[in-house]
């Protein structure tokens, strides 16, 4: 199988610095408003990657549930691999992929736990099943 002919030319987009608001999080919530019109299926989804104890990264898929001024919030079960592996380096990056926009979002930062009450109240709103 020969990949390296694999390609997209991107160009419906061009970049420029004078476009990008200098507030990263109101950029991201412009583009991710640009995500949601699109009608992207799961436009919320995000690459998270970890750092484990053996100082090995590790990346999954998970949801954005909320962005705000502090950061970009997600929920995951402490007890899974990625909640050990942030316990243990709180060091992460995330990557929001949207190819029908033509644009990717890279964020690098350190993972913070929010509240008992936030967390409580998401988890008190999923569904049982």
């Amino acid at each position: 199988m020969n990949l390296h002919n694999l390609r997209i030319d991107y160009k419906n987009h061009s970049l420029s610095k004078h476009d990008v608001n200098p507030n990263p999080i109101i950029q991201f919530e412009t583009w991710f408003k640009d995500a949601i019109s699109a009608e992207i299926i799961d436009a919320n989804a995000f690459t998270l990657c970890t750092i484990n104890e053996m100082n090995k990264p590790s990346c999954r898929v998970v949801l954005l549930k909320e962005v705000n001024d502090f950061g970009f919030i997600f929920f995951t079960n402490y007890e899974s691999r990625k909640g050990k592996d942030m316990a243990n380096n709180n060091n992460v990056s995330i990557a929001f992929h949207w190819k029908e926009l033509e644009r990717q979002v890279r964020i690098e930062g350190i993972a913070q736990k929010i509240s008992d009450e936030e967390s409580d109240e998401y988890f008190n709103s999923r569904p049982r099943e």
